[in-house]
């Protein structure tokens, strides 16, 4: 709930009518990636439609890469 809070605080803010939904799912990734590395990745797999293993693992090498660098 808390992410959502965020996030939608951080739209309005910026004071657009309409937001595209890849924005939004961006934004989601985002959070879950500080909060949740369980939670990212499962998103991920879901909200970039991967079509296999390899898209799977090019996405875990990503984050994990991420959290080296944080």
């Amino acid at each position: 709930e808390r992410i959502v809070d965020r996030i939608e605080a951080r739209l309005q803010e910026e004071g657009r009518k309409e937001v595209p939904s890849r924005e939004i799912g961006e934004a989601v990734m985002a959070e879950l990636q500080a909060l949740d590395p369980v939670a990212y990745v499962r998103f991920a797999s879901v909200y970039r439609e991967f079509r296999g293993v390899d898209e799977f693992v090019d996405a875990l090498r990503e984050f994990l890469e991420g959290q080296k660098d944080a």
